[in-house]
């Protein structure tokens, strides 16, 4: 259903902070030409929590009018009010997202049980592909493999976006969860281990800046040529390191920006990313010939 690399998309910004539309729609047309295999709009990397709900809904249908169905969309529809998710995930089936990538709440602080609830009634109401967004590290909260396996039996929960980066994670999924259960990598470093522990893609940040690294990686990993998947693995490591030098999505909205597509605008409480950072990604994006020196 969905795999290989997939884009955790930035919501580019004019100076202004407005959301720039015309940007967006442009980046989304390059990353598809570059050959990335599935958008995320709306997630983390793409500034959800500073994001009106109209910019919100606005984002996720540009994606989708700009897809035009050639690769999946999945929109990030979570939150840690359950209605506001299913309100927000019933727009996301409205408009045509193939998808939604609902995160465990944050802040609240779920029990297992409440987390099970709480996927389930948005599951029940939207009737959309859902994908669990597995985040520990910006949630507090960790979905268990157990409570994963039960909510894997709902028809409409196809799969998780795992960013804990504990590689053991995905063989205990796949063993709870069945070899139908859709494993997203959220971690770029890892991306590659994922996928030898049976994960089937990444919801990736680097994409953004390396779509069609990033695409060959996989394409390789998936043809079986595990040599030029690791060679692309170590070319792009770099990258990564730079991606996440400071809080994402900061870098990488500026490496965006190097590339001419947008600002490097971030919203408060985000703050643009030091001289330092900015040397660091410049740096990164060189060396693989992604902009000029």
């Amino acid at each position: 259903m969905f795999k290989g690399s997939l884009v955790a998309l930035i919501t580019p910004m004019r100076p202004d902070g407005s959301l720039d539309a015309d940007a967006y729609a442009r980046f989304i047309e390059w990353q598809i030409e570059q050959g990335t295999q599935g958008l995320v709009p709306v997630g983390t990397t793409g500034e959800s929590p500073t994001l009106t709900h109209e910019e919100h809904r606005r984002a996720v249908a540009i994606a989708v009018e700009t897809a035009r169905k050639r690769v999946p969309v999945i929109a990030g529809a979570g939150s840690n009010s359950t209605a506001e998710a299913v309100g927000l995930a019933r727009h996301a089936r409205d408009v045509g997202a193939d998808g939604v990538m609902i995160v465990t709440p944050y802040y609240n602080k779920p029990s297992q049980e409440g987390l099970f609830r709480h996927f389930t009634e948005i599951a029940d109401a939207a009737c959309i592909p859902l994908v669990i967004y597995n985040i520990p590290s910006r949630c507090v909260i960790d979905m268990s493999v157990e409570t994963m396996a039960r909510l894997a039996r709902h028809r409409h929960i196809v799969g998780v976006k795992d960013a804990t980066a504990n590689l053991a994670r995905p063989l205990h999924t796949r063993r709870a969860c069945g070899a139908g259960f859709v494993q997203l990598s959220g971690e770029d470093h890892t991306a590659l281990a994922f996928l030898a522990a049976g994960g089937d893609g990444c919801i990736s940040v680097t994409a953004n800046i390396a779509p069609k690294m990033c695409a060959e990686m996989h394409a390789a990993w998936q043809a079986g040529r595990v040599d030029e998947a690791i060679a692309l693995q170590d070319e792009l490591l770099p990258l990564h390191d730079a991606m996440f030098c400071e809080s994402s999505p900061g870098p990488v909205k500026f490496g965006v920006s190097l590339l001419g597509f947008c600002t490097p605008f971030v919203r408060l409480p985000l703050a643009p990313i030091s001289a330092a950072a900015e040397d660091r990604v410049r740096t990164a994006m060189t060396d693989l010939g992604l902009i000029d020196a």
